[in-house]
């Protein structure tokens, strides 16, 4: 009966609530994957001018994805306005300070996108779960992080967060990819398999997670990633939306002073070209 209640209240969590046999057929994965990949381009250039700025936090389970999503965001951006910061544990230096100054220190400027491949959640995830930071510590960083969401999208910066899950099965399966290909075995640590034996841990951690930073300023999208292709494209286009509301993303008119060098350089190019002739 206990087993049973467990069950229960874990299929109402936000992790129990998903539904891990969703998919996308291959066409129009690539027809989507276009449209937005354009959208994100119209949103960089129209940042630059506007001096808009976003932070872009991704989190979730080891092999959900979540490389290969960013992969194919900052294909199409510049790096003068885009950066993508992946989090590792923190250095002797960063365990003098607070858990969150390092962040504030990657934070983005105005007209820059931010993306954090893992983030300030390590505090109530794997520092939770491992037992790198003690219960009185992990339990008041619920509060701290919605605090410090709150000035970053007070202060006008945008915030999305995704959280990526696959199930068990799927990630043992692709661990075995990496571990057979030479030229991806390097994603593998050892932390990515002493994860898989505290499955339930994690999980517990992670919806609670969900359940108490999901804001109304610094909502959570939890995606659901068996299938690579359905999980990039829900995710980036629930970014590009987040990023281009309220932005006009028209391109911006050429300047006066560009208008005029191109036409001086069109006019030598014809000179030269008609010496030529």
């Amino acid at each position: 009966m206990a087993h049973q209640e467990s069950d229960d209240r874990n299929a109402r969590r936000p992790l129990g609530r998903l539904d891990l046999r969703t998919t996308i057929d291959r066409d129009e994965y690539d027809a989507r994957l276009n449209a937005v990949q354009v959208r994100f381009m119209e949103i960089h250039q129209a940042y630059l001018h506007t001096g808009d700025a976003a932070v872009c936090v991704f989190e979730g389970w080891d092999a959900a994805g979540k490389g290969g999503t960013i992969r194919r965001m900052a294909a199409v951006m510049d790096p003068r306005g885009f950066k993508v910061w992946p989090i590792a544990a923190p250095s002797p230096e960063d365990l003098r300070h607070h858990y969150l100054s390092r962040f504030w220190q990657r934070l983005p400027g105005k007209g820059e996108i931010c993306v954090f491949d893992r983030s300030w959640y390590g505090r109530v995830l794997v520092e939770r779960v491992e037992g790198f930071a003690k219960p009185a510590e992990w339990g008041r960083a619920y509060d701290e992080i919605n605090g410090f969401e709150k000035l970053l999208t007070d202060s006008g910066t945008r915030m999305t967060k995704v959280f990526l899950y696959i199930s068990p099965d799927e990630q043992l399966k692709r661990f075995k990819d990496r571990m057979e290909d030479p030229l991806k075995r390097w994603k593998l640590s050892y932390e990515d398999f002493r994860n898989r034996e505290r499955w339930s841990d994690y999980e517990d951690a992670a919806n609670e997670m969900l359940e108490r930073t999901s804001t109304a300023c610094a909502p959570w999208l939890v995606v659901p990633a068996n299938d690579k292709r359905y999980a990039r494209i829900t995710v980036l286009e629930h970014i590009a939306a987040r990023l281009s509301a309220g932005v006009d993303l028209k391109p911006q008119p050429v300047s006066k002073d560009i208008a005029k060098q191109f036409d001086k350089l069109k006019r030598l190019e014809e000179k030269e070209g008609g010496k030529s002739g």
